[in-house]
């Protein structure tokens, strides 16, 4: 995958690089694998703000991912696409199973159309394939990987994304980071041999501000700029200092070097 650039022809294309979506091959998502999506611009219930800055955004479909393929223990199937996703940062790939049935997947790196790929609890080991960590040879980049047995993958699932199988001595496997942690998780966990499509993402230079409200990513400004309502260090008249001892966080607590207290 590569990243694409623009003429500098106005001040937003100057820094903006966009995914160039070569492995992208279907232009529509499935129509029986996708949902409404409604958006709540960061309130709860009562319509209070819970998460700040997010609102707005381009209209979106939800494509239902498959993380955990246990439905299709032991059935071979067919990648037919590989589709952009605005849910996720990785792009996804549409699979027919010889059952009939269709799913959406987490698309590994240099995954083909045409391919085959089957979840099991010992399978051949390739890119794509699905298999208990027990069986996957040590030193395998693996992701989508489970925590607890039947509960799906939860950990490396974001664009470009890879955990390292270290060792399986013991009772559990040990699965490095790429911080490079360390972590300790059940042989009979299910993994997926790869590393996470999209790998150029976070190269990718928005470029303005427009783009991120597409996204539905609102402003974020500085305490001081605001109202006394809004944050600690609002109010004031024009540029003034925010009139305190010490910084605080928009909800009333120290900031910058302060630790709580921890209760006996």
């Amino acid at each position: 995958m590569a990243l694409k650039k623009f003429k500098p022809v106005t001040p937003g294309l100057r820094q903006m690089s966009v995914a160039s979506f070569e492995e992208v091959t279907a232009s529509k998502p499935e129509k029986s694998l996708t949902s409404a999506l409604k958006r709540h611009a960061g309130r709860n219930n009562i319509g209070r703000i819970t998460t700040r800055h997010r609102g707005g955004g381009s209209k979106r479909m939800y494509r239902e991912i498959d993380f955990s393929r246990k439905e299709k223990l032991n059935v071979e199937g067919t990648v037919k696409a590989i589709e952009y996703d605005p849910n996720r940062t990785a792009y996804i790939m549409l699979v027919y199973y010889k059952d009939g049935a269709k799913r959406y997947h987490l698309a590994p790196a240099e995954m083909k159309i045409g391919e085959k790929i089957i979840t099991s609890e010992k399978a051949k080991v390739k890119i794509g394939n699905r298999m208990m960590i027990k069986n996957i040879p040590v030193g395998y980049s693996i992701y989508e990987v489970e925590l607890y047995k039947g509960q799906g993958g939860q950990m490396a699932r974001s664009a470009g994304s890879s955990l390292k199988l270290v060792s399986l001595e013991g009772k559990h496997a040990q699965i490095q980071l790429p911080s490079g942690e360390t972590r300790l998780v059940g042989k009979r966990c299910y993994a997926t041999i790869g590393i996470v499509s999209n790998i150029e993402h976070s190269n990718i230079s928005l470029g303005k501000a427009g783009r991120t409200r597409h996204m539905g990513i609102r402003p974020t400004v500085r305490g001081k700029a605001m109202n006394p309502v809004d944050h600690p260090h609002g109010g004031g008249e024009g540029n003034t200092s925010i009139g305190l001892k010490y910084p605080k966080t928009p909800w009333g607590m120290p900031a910058l070097g302060f630790k709580k207290k921890l209760k006996d």
